[in-house]
């Protein structure tokens, strides 16, 4: 307990499992989370005079089972192992700590999530500036940048991190900023300060500089790194080869997507239970490396028409060439997890099954390497040429290890045979004993004359002969017998004792040996760590492109046309998720929508509930999204004139925790609009100031309207689905902004929704028909009418808005600064109109304010 108890001082907040025997304990306060977490049995021991402590353990072979448990429930769990081997020492076994688990540190196959990546963030606050690095231990993926707090609060939602760390002293600043919704843990300030996280880095890489990783310009983006690595240090992961290299995320190449529009596109995930993903419907991809890529295409899509043009291209041949396609996915299914499989070699943690995968995996890479280097595609090609499969390794492996080796070394018969004459020579001892005994068997029965003869084995003194009574006159006197059984005797020679020894020495030899040519085989292999990288990368990128090509074939999308235009042209168009889950038989009504900067900026959209107003935003946002993923769209024609940012407020949501009402999220999320916008943005607006009170809503989304229409440098193409049919108004003034209406039908009582978008304003909500669907009480619905009508009547047909909206309309766009016959300000105004701005100095500027001040004080 002395022992357990320094071990437990060093890794304050861990879980401590501390191996004893064959089992792992946990002892104390420990003892007590993981018999909740894991269902194990609590117990007590005495611990001491008269004092007892909490006990709960399980076999050390159970580990894989019961540490994913405790990591998923947020548990940082420290692996105590014994350090010698307890046959070899009198006194108490040598421990130590081997591995911490966090959940951003882990490479077990049961913590992690095959199509998603495991990364842990690494944040440095400085003044208004923000440094990031994202590293992913299983795969080897190292990333970082730097920007303000909208900017990381946006990758830290793309990138889903499992763990974030940062140091104690921001606490504040990172709880402000980015709320509560990361696991985090704190460091102290001193990995921080001074030249230390940069130093890690160039000793990590073996570099004299981060100009090569192009990173050198990133300061604090270089101190999250260095951090990073420091902190997978402090949790015993020090065999980091297969993080060969650190990139820098390159804001200019992506289109913007802020976390709001990430969780309103339902992109990756989603607040609603049982709620389908983009990523759900995309992604048929045939290895987990493939399905982690895709999701970072989909948070992060390209604005260059180049890049975007060759991934179409790619899609456009494989949907062209059926078996090419079918044929490379039947040998990308071979491949499995590259990306994980060399990080585990690179971990010197991969076991034989897996290093007999990777000969599979780079067999089947040299196949695809011919069929892309002949396919009659460039991009292809490139692939192609890139691949490496690595032949020397292939060979070495093929030859040392056995063609079906167990997982674990300990079962033996992991290396081949004729690598190594000793343990040829021992397999034959241990192995081929049974041939060894017959013939010596055969030789004593012939020499003694005793035909009965046999050589057989026991615990209690290992392998004797053994002779019937009837002819133990005939045994030679250098046998010493050492048992006498009722009809038979038993004798041991000096030749089987040393035969023993031989074959039970041999087992530990043959173990100790195979370990050893197995390590040395894995230290063989991590040198080609970097170009295995390379191809599990460009396999990731040739499976999403096959990928797209079968949705796209599956699904009959067609492929857009990219342009550098300030359009948006989608025709026919489908929302990709809804489609998919529409009752069998049901076709999908398909709308057109056109968006420029010069004839029709903003729509307003207006029609009832239910009608799919949401809908139609959510399928434009997804279609333009997928488009600039380079994945064909679902639409009849579609031309996309590149977007840089995609903003969206779409829906409801209450952030309660927070203490934010529905009202103020909605205001925060417009905001961030408002204040981000530019000439290519792409705006969805769902029902913007229902939060509130009718005139206050109706004030808010009509300002913003204008504000959009009127922008002087960004006329982003907007569509504004509203409940207000009073905005309608707008298109009287304001030439960019058309109104348009998803159309309904009205049969008698009865209400048919055509979710067709037609020219014009709706004038009802038709909110009483849907509450019917939703099945409320007749009684209600009769009083909700007779209410409605009341209103109605008093609004003198709901006239009285519209016409204060008219006189709205009537004053001026910009209101006069100065409507008072104030000599005072009247004398400012002039002083203000007789200023040729082109001309005036600061200093004279300052100056001539200060005279107006002192005008106003006088």
């Amino acid at each position: 307990m002395q022992q357990y108890n320094e071990i437990k001082t060093k890794y304050p907040g861990a879980l401590l499992l501390f191996r004893v025997g064959d089992f792992y304990e946990t002892f104390g306060a420990d003892a007590i989370k993981a018999a909740g977490i894991l269902g194990i049995t609590l117990t007590r021991r005495a611990n001491g005079a008269a004092t007892y402590i909490e006990l709960a353990g399980f076999p050390h072979h159970s580990i894989e089972t019961y540490l994913p448990k405790l990591v998923r429930a947020g548990q940082r769990v420290a692996i105590c192992d014994q350090l010698e081997d307890p046959k070899t020492t009198k006194t108490i076994v040598k421990r130590g700590v081997t591995e911490l688990v966090t959940p951003g540190v882990a490479t077990n196959d049961n913590i992690l999530q095959q199509k998603r990546n495991n990364y842990l963030a690494s944040l440095y606050f400085e003044k208004n500036s923000i440094g990031i690095a994202l590293l992913d231990i299983s795969t080897g993926e190292f990333l970082t940048a730097q920007g303000n707090v909208g900017y990381i609060d946006k990758l830290l939602q793309s990138f889903a991190p499992s763990e974030v760390i940062y140091p104690k002293s921001r606490n504040h600043d990172f709880k402000e900023s980015f709320g509560d919704r990361f696991y985090t843990y704190t460091l102290d300030d001193w990995p921080y300060s001074g030249d230390y996280a940069q130093e890690t880095l160039l000793k990590h890489f073996g570099v004299k500089s981060l100009k090569g990783f192009g990173i050198d310009r990133l300061n604090l983006g270089i101190v999250a790194a260095g951090v990073a690595l420091h902190y997978l240090n402090e949790t015993e992961h020090r065999k980091l080869q297969h993080i060969s290299a650190i990139s820098r995320i390159e804001e200019d190449r992506y289109l913007w997507l802020d976390r709001f529009s990430i969780r309103n596109l339902e992109l990756i995930g989603s607040n609603n239970e049982n709620a389908i993903t983009l990523a759900d419907v995309l992604d048929h991809t045939c290895s987990p490396m493939g399905a982690r890529l895709l999701r970072r295409w989909i948070v992060m899509p390209l604005k260059e028409i180049k890049p975007i043009t060759d991934r179409l291209n790619v899609v456009e041949h494989l949907m062209a060439h059926e078996e090419l396609r079918e044929e490379l996915k039947q040998n990308i299914r071979q491949i499995g997890d590259l990306e994980r499989l060399i990080s585990k070699i690179g971990l010197q943690k991969a076991n034989p099954r897996e290093v007999s995968q990777l000969k599979r995996a780079l067999s089947a890479i040299d196949t695809i390497k011919g069929m892309c280097s002949q396919a009659n595609s460039e991009p292809l090609k490139a692939i192609g040429e890139q691949l490496n499969p690595c032949t020397i390794i292939c060979e070495k492996i093929g030859k040392e290890l056995n063609p079906e080796p167990p997982v674990m070394i300990a079962k033996g018969g992991v290396m081949a045979e004729g690598i190594n004459e000793e343990l040829d020579r021992l397999r034959k001892i241990a192995f081929g004993g049974k041939g060894y005994l017959l013939e010596i068997q055969k030789r004593e029965a012939e020499s003694t004359g005793i035909p009965s003869l046999k050589v057989s084995f026991n615990n209690v003194f290992g392998y004797y002969l053994e002779v019937t009574h009837s002819h133990r006159d005939k045994v030679p006197t250098e046998w010493i017998r050492k048992q006498t059984l009722v009809n038979a005797e038993r004798y041991i020679t000096p030749e089987l004792k040393e035969y023993e020894e031989q074959i039970l020495g041999a087992e530990e030899k043959i173990l100790a040996l195979e370990t050893r040519l197995y390590n040395e085989l894995l230290y063989a292999l991590a040198e080609y760590i970097k170009p295995i990288q390379l191809n599990a990368q460009l396999i990731a990128r040739l499976d999403v492109l096959l990928n797209f090509a079968t949705i796209s074939e599956k699904n009959y999308y067609v492929k857009p046309q990219i342009n550098d235009s300030r359009v948006i042209d989608i025709k026919g168009g489908r929302h990709p998720v809804i489609e998919q889950n529409l009752p069998p038989g049901e076709a999908y009504i398909t709308n057109d929508v056109f968006l420029d900067s010069e004839s029709q900026q903003i729509i307003i959209i207006t029609g009832p509930n239910m009608a799919g107003k949401s809908a139609l935003l959510r399928q434009t946002g997804l279609i333009v999204l997928m488009a600039q993923m380079g994945c064909f769209v679902p639409a009849k024609e579609a031309s996309i004139g590149v977007v840089d940012k995609i903003f969206t407020r779409v829906g409801a949501s209450d952030n309660l925790s927070s203490g934010e009402s529905t009202f103020m999220v909605e205001m925060n999320e417009t905001a961030s609009i408002l204040n981000n916008l530019s000439d290519r943005s792409l705006i969805l607006l769902d029902e913007i100031g229902r939060g509130t009170s009718t005139y206050d809503g109706i004030s808010i989304a009509w300002s913003i309207a204008e504000y959009l229409h009127g922008h002087p440098t960004a006329q982003a193409k907007t569509l504004f689905a509203t409940h207000y049919h009073e905005l309608n108004e707008l298109s009287n003034s304001f030439p960019r902004i058309k109104n348009f209406n998803v159309t309904v039908k009205e049969v008698g009582h009865q209400i048919i929704f055509l979710r067709k978008l037609v020219p014009g304003g709706s004038e009802h909500s038709f909110g009483i028909h849907v509450a019917k669907l939703a099945g409320m009480p007749p009684k209600v619905l009769a009083r909700a009418n007779d209410v409605l009508k009341k209103l109605e009547h008093e609004r003198t047909g709901g006239e009285h808005i519209k016409e204060s909206i008219k006189k709205v309309q009537k004053q001026a766009l910009q209101l006069q600064m100065f409507s008072i016959d104030d000599p005072v300000l009247v004398k400012i105004r002039d002083t203000l109109n007789n200023l040729d701005v082109n001309t005036l100095t600061p200093v004279e500027a300052m100056m001539k304010l200060d005279e107006i001040q002192r005008m106003l004080k006088a």
